[in-house]
């Protein structure tokens, strides 16, 4: 994946959103995790903290750390609205001692990203902002952005296995928009436990599975 963003990988000092593929609570889990699978490899990397400002916790402190991002990594942000949480965004980004920013809002206008992107590059860190609201099930990410990069997390039935149960998940991640590069889709399996994703191996390198599992994905609730 990283061969093909322009920035070689996600860029650590700019701003990059996230919203589910459809408002179910798989995709919702999927996109989260595939954001914390992200942060979690910025803060191994930097041995830094993340910060996760949003208006309610209701984040699976197990489903995160499944992914990498453990407790220990993790600093929480509650404000009552999104001005609120927007506000901690810019101020945690412009302090430059985090690994990451991750805020979860369910609109953020053009100025508003535009102010996240220069705190995100003014403060060398890079900015996660995960869109969550779907109004009649439009895409939160029709509406215009500053942000680097833009992506569409769903879920996509898991790999088939020579038993019964549920392989590994996988999800269909959907890079929308790219600044300075083309748009793409990919199958991938879900974060292992370092928050890195794997592709698929091809279907004539796997053991012949004598029925599909019974269930579509392994996505993790985010209910508490």
């Amino acid at each position: 994946m990283d061969e093909k963003l322009a920035a070689g990988g996600v860029d650590g000092s700019g701003l990059h959103e996230f919203a589910a593929r459809a408002a179910s609570l798989s995709d919702d889990a999927a996109a989260t995790l595939f954001l914390a699978g992200i942060a979690a490899r910025f803060a191994a990397d930097r041995d830094q903290t993340v910060c996760w400002a949003m208006t309610t916790l209701d984040l699976y402190a197990v489903g995160l750390e499944q992914v990498g991002l453990g407790p220990d990594k993790l600093l929480y942000a509650q404000g009552r609205m999104d001005v609120d949480v927007l506000a901690i965004a810019e101020d945690a980004l412009r302090d430059g001692s985090l690994a990451c920013v991750i805020a979860e809002v369910k609109t953020a206008d053009m100025t508003a990203t535009r102010r996240l992107q220069l705190a995100a590059s003014d403060g060398q860190t890079p900015m996660l902002l995960y869109r969550r609201h779907r109004m009649r099930d439009r895409c939160p990410l029709a509406s215009p952005s500053s942000a680097m990069t833009r992506w569409r997390i769903g879920c996509v039935p898991s790999e088939r296995l020579p038993w019964p149960g549920v392989g590994r998940s996988r999800w269909q991640v959907e890079l929308v928009r790219q600044r300075n590069g083309d748009p793409f889709s990919l199958e991938l399996e879900a974060c292992d436990a370092t928050g890195r994703l794997a592709v698929p191996a091809p279907s004539r390198d796997r053991a012949a599975a004598p029925r599909r599992a019974d269930a579509r994905d392994g996505a993790i609730s985010r209910a508490a």
